[in-house]
């Protein structure tokens, strides 16, 4: 999957791991590096596994048609599919085997 990000400074975080490391130490970092490994291992977002550890899940209310895998409890990263227009379903809904790129916004605790 392609994956793109919000600004250039989360871009630099994401691409070093000493950054990584710095910004959320190093148990976050690793977690960080294999949650990544995994989405672009994924042709589209439909195969990123929505069961533990990985737990793809879409998000509701304020913060819909957002997505978001599992880091170190209670932290999430959380993308948006990066298409325009996003693909949908008949029902509406979006089409998780059509969405081949993603944006990543941020690593957030949003309970």
């Amino acid at each position: 999957m392609e994956i793109v990000f919000a600004s250039r400074r989360l871009a630099r975080t994401f691409n070093s791991q000493a950054e990584l490391t710095k910004k959320f130490g190093p148990r976050m970092a690793k977690v960080i590096v294999v949650r990544m490994g995994v989405l672009q291992a994924a042709d589209n977002l439909g195969l990123v596994p929505p069961i533990k550890p990985t737990r793809r899940h879409q998000l509701g209310a304020d913060r819909d048609e957002q997505f978001a895998v599992d880091l170190v409890h209670p932290h999430r990263l959380v993308f948006v599919p990066d298409h325009n227009p996003i693909p949908r379903l008949e029902d509406g809904g979006i089409d998780l085997h059509a969405v081949t790129a993603i944006e990543i916004i941020e690593i957030v605790d949003y309970h």
